[in-house]
């Protein structure tokens, strides 16, 4: 790619923190000039292969040309009216299609939103006003949103709650289950029952949130009995389970959303990220007699369900059908861990290597132990990565986890190119 006249990264990157909050971060010190698919190229005309995918916005990859077709379409019509003064049909067909593909037997409705704390928000609106209670629980290391009710829901401090309390009252935490930390299913169901003696009963909790796949916490695995135990309690109780599936939805993970793999149906369900290929929108499907529980305009939002993003998250349901995308998700997902597993017989600071579908990720400890993460180490495979074109990401409630996001759509090649540079960047580090 040519290199744009008098810019480079230094340059920007000076313009940037002189007009830009710090507390805005920036994981690399690279500027985007272009993407394509899951290649990327920086100002400097440098090529980068994508393994973040804008966290996990990207599962289409970057312009996917469908995409691409259907928002110029669009903005040749109209782009927006708010829907909630005058209303257009991509919205309603997109809710229909939504709709049609969540778990459970049982009829459903669907809102649209901007994004995944607005969704995450409304969730929480929505089993209040149905439940006529106040409380909800979620997990530790759980990531739920950056407002003050989603940071309340987050089971990780740093650096997104540090600073920012007190946070909405009626928020607990149980444990999540962690096999290699120690957290059986059974000590995170007694967590549980401890809330309920401890903080807050049982009947005053409207709902369960949890994610299927952890993403910032660290793509922790939900065990499917986990998530059918969860399912009981809730309807012991009374209580609606909410399935956060912000970074897991969209096919990530082998289906189009992650928890139809545990064959539990929840009661609500948020998705944002890449469901619309890059543009911003989010939503909440659930059953129908629980979104209907909120009166008329107690819902909505000036830009929610924008008309382009819509007509975006259409076309990227088509570009799944025709692309076979959950086939390939499912499939880039085994040869992730398969290559990965071969660097951890090799490399005993890799802890574990897990994942769902193509939502993979590695953990890094110290001297072979589980018990001592190794967020420096972490932290120099990236900067190593960044230097040799390859952009990673690194979560987890200890910073010690690296974990990709490839678009779907990259070729065979390109993610065995990547996988390359990210073990020589892992031995480079090593060696640091």
């Amino acid at each position: 790619m040519q290199r744009e006249p008098n810019l480079n990264n230094a340059a920007l990157m000076a313009r940037r923190q002189a007009a830009i909050p710090r507390g805005v971060g920036q994981s690399h010190e690279v500027f985007i000039a272009k993407g394509e698919n899951a290649e990327i190229w920086d100002v400097e005309g440098k090529r980068y292969i994508d393994f973040a995918g804008g966290i996990a916005v990207l599962n289409t990859g970057h312009r996917h040309p469908a995409i691409i077709e259907a928002v110029k379409a669009q903005l040749d019509q109209y782009t927006h009216t708010c829907f909630q003064v005058l209303a257009y049909e991509p919205y309603v067909e997109l809710a229909e299609r939504i709709n049609a593909l969540a778990p459970g037997n049982f009829a459903k409705k669907t809102m649209f939103l901007t994004t995944g704390a607005e969704a995450v928000e409304n969730t929480i609106k929505i089993a209040r006003a149905y439940t006529k209670r106040s409380a909800v629980i979620a997990f530790t290391s759980g990531y739920h949103g950056r407002t003050m009710l989603t940071l309340g829901l987050t089971g990780k401090v740093a650096p997104y709650k540090t600073g920012f309390g007190p946070f909405p009252a009626e928020i607990f935490h149980a444990q999540f289950p962690n096999a290699l930390h120690g957290i059986s299913i059974d000590d995170a169901m007694a967590s549980l029952e401890s809330v309920f003696k401890n903080d807050v009963e049982a009947s005053r909790v409207a709902a369960i949130i949890v994610e299927p796949v952890q993403g910032e916490g660290g793509f922790n695995v939900a065990p499917t009995e986990f998530l059918q135990r969860l399912r009981a309690l809730c309807d012991q109780h009374g209580i609606l389970l909410i399935a956060d599936e912000i970074q897991t939805g969209a096919g990530r993970t082998g289906t189009w959303f992650a928890i139809e793999q545990s064959g539990v149906a929840p009661d609500l369900i948020t998705m944002a990220k890449s469901m619309a290929g890059g543009f911003p929108i989010s939503a909440v499907v659930g059953r129908a007699e629980v979104m209907d529980a909120p009166a008329p305009g107690g819902l909505g939002g000036t830009y929610a369900g924008s008309p382009v993003a819509c007509a975006a998250a259409l076309a990227v349901l088509d570009v799944f059908a025709k692309e076979n995308l959950l086939e390939r998700s499912r499939k880039l997902g085994e040869h992730l861990r398969e290559r990965l597993q071969a660097v951890a017989a090799k490399q005993p600071c890799i802890a574990e290597v897990r994942g769902l579908g193509a939502m993979v990720a590695i953990e890094l400890c110290k001297n072979g132990d589980v018990n001592q993460p190794d967020a420096d180490l972490t932290k120099r495979i990236v900067q190593q990565a960044t230097r040799r074109g390859l952009v990673l990401l690194s979560c987890g409630t200890y910073g010690n986890v690296l974990r990709i996001l490839v678009p779907l759509t990259a070729a065979d090649a390109l993610v065995n190119e990547g996988l390359d540079i990210l073990e020589a960047s892992l031995v480079a580090a090593l060696a640091a």
